[in-house]
């Protein structure tokens, strides 16, 4: 098994109080509103917290139908939230899991920076093609700049 690991960095000019919130502990309900030709649904077993399974349900006609990731950890005080891809589409036979841990800091303007760091454990020898990783951090990336497009226009929401 090989991990391959990827950290990435993204600025906001949102507090990470209010970019936390949505995107994170509200995102079963925000980001299938704000995207739903990306995210059909998600579901949640259990309270959201560490131990939660969510259910990321993709629009019919899409490459993936659905993946499935525990959460590992849920910090609001410390807006870090650490969770593991473990079923779906968007595991192909040679890749274990994929772990991710996200931690929002508040940056000296008054707004955030996101880092987010995402591990790929693979089987054997096999190794990553690296437009697929740019593709799903694409997607990432996108749907961060929906919560935050959301957040800048409705200023009272998630305050």
């Amino acid at each position: 098994m090989a991990v391959t690991t990827f950290t990435e960095e993204n600025t906001s000019p949102l507090p990470p109080k209010r970019i936390f919130k949505a995107s994170i502990i509200d995102s079963h309900n925000l980001i299938p509103k704000l995207m739903p030709q990306a995210i059909k649904s998600i579901e949640v077993q259990g309270d959201g917290g560490a131990g939660s399974i969510k259910t990321i349900n993709f629009p019919d006609g899409g490459n993936f139908k659905s993946i499935k990731y525990r959460v590992d950890e849920l910090n609001e005080e410390t807006y870090t939230y650490k969770y593991t891809l473990i079923e779906g589409d968007g595991l192909v036979d040679n890749l274990e899991k994929i772990t991710y841990d996200v931690k929002f800091e508040q940056s000296p303007d008054g707004g955030s920076i996101s880092k987010v760091t995402s591990a790929y454990y693979t089987v054997g020898d096999f190794k990553l093609k690296e437009e697929e990783i740019k593709a799903g951090k694409e997607k990432v990336l996108a749907m961060f700049k929906a919560v935050e497009a959301y957040l800048l226009q409705n200023p009272e929401a998630y305050a």
